[in-house]
């Protein structure tokens, strides 16, 4: 059905050219860092936390060789928190390259389509309600709010209009989210010990999270995914503006509807896996753009590798910086994120879409 909608900015769409051999040499050097770096963060993750583990014995216990004590908490504990922070990072840097090529704004995020706060106020409503607790049994209401919200901004932001306008979608998104947002924090201040649930969830956090979160949203990521990468000609081409786009063969509204499908699954899925994590989707898919060029297949592949980096090396950090206890993922991020923006934004030169 997609190759329907998108084909034609395969041949039509401007090939961003052939870069200069500079550009490819930094593209080929960040591409091997990035390799390299999420291999690294893979294997700390698995083997740092308030007991430290050998990389041997991870080893071992990955191959089944080992049944030990250390083993039992890398296979039980370590090992699906990290396929979780991999799961969430890669589905939030390409859903913010996604919303950022969609919108034509190199700073928006998923966030600003009210994707965490339809997740949060589902929650709250899930919590409140229902009196549901326990992470497996609430994330699917996370999920629905967030495909709810979504479904909501777009036909708000393309109501009343010929064509669908970012603009309108951006308006419409924050909007919505901010309804939310406020109707969620009536609850909680209302009844906080009913919701203290809902807080930590807002938080951001990896912790008791198992492979029954992972098997259920996970699907919904890779579609995401695959639809993200089949777009990234497609949006070399909206990128240029919505009538150079239509010129050039490229069908826009098909390619933001199938855009807006996948930011949905993507950030909704990570969002109800993990709660709302912060600048990860912001921040990763502008600094791969300084470095990669505006190339968009270019930077779904640079975010598909560095956004878990940046949420497998948050969620380590956070499990040691604190003497007793660990720090949430999405409070360490929020440190880390908010500094490496500002650098990037300051710069004379900011890079475009």
């Amino acid at each position: 059905m997609l190759s329907r909608g998108v084909p034609h900015s395969t041949s039509a769409a401007p090939d961003p050219g052939s870069p200069p051999r500079r550009l490819w040499g930094r593209r080929a050097l960040g591409l091997a860092g990035g390799v390299a770096l999420l291999a690294l963060m893979l294997a700390l993750s698995l083997m740092v936390g308030s007991r430290d583990i050998p990389l041997s014995t991870v080893w071992h216990a990955l191959s089944g060789a080992d049944t030990g004590k250390d083993a039992g908490i890398v296979l039980t504990l370590r090992l699906p928190r990290t396929v979780l922070g991999l799961l969430v990072g890669t589905a939030l840097g390409i859903a913010g390259a996604l919303i950022q090529a969609v919108t034509r704004n190199p700073l928006a995020d998923p966030g600003i389509l009210g994707v965490t706060s339809g997740s949060a106020f589902a929650v709250a409503l899930a919590v409140g309600v229902l009196g549901l607790t326990s992470p497996h049994t609430y994330v699917w209401f996370a999920f629905l709010g967030a495909m709810t919200t979504t479904v909501a901004v777009y036909l708000i932001g393309s109501a009343g209009r010929g064509s669908v306008s970012p603009a309108q979608i951006t308006l419409a998104g924050v909007a919505i989210g901010a309804v939310l947002s406020g109707i969620t924090s009536a609850l909680l201040l209302a009844d906080p010990q009913t919701f203290s649930v809902v807080k930590a969830w807002e938080a951001g956090s990896f912790a008791d999270r198992g492979w029954d979160v992972i098997r259920a949203v996970s699907p919904f990521l890779l579609i995401g995914i695959v639809l993200a990468l089949l777009l990234g000609p497609s949006l070399n081409a909206v990128a240029l503006g919505d009538d150079l786009a239509h010129t050039l063969g490229t069908p826009v509204i098909r390619v933001r509807v199938v855009a807006l499908v996948a930011i949905t699954l993507l950030a909704g899925g990570a969002t109800a896996m993990a709660g709302p994590i912060a600048f990860v989707g912001l921040m990763i898919p502008h600094a791969v753009r300084w470095c990669v060029g505006p190339d968009q297949r270019w930077i779904l592949l640079f975010s598909l590798l560095f956004a878990p980096v940046l949420m497998l090396a948050s969620d380590v950090l956070g499990r040691v910086v604190l003497p007793s206890g660990e720090l949430q993922v999405g409070i360490v991020t929020a440190f880390l994120g908010a500094p490496v923006l500002i650098l990037l934004v300051r710069r004379q030169r900011v890079s475009g879409l």
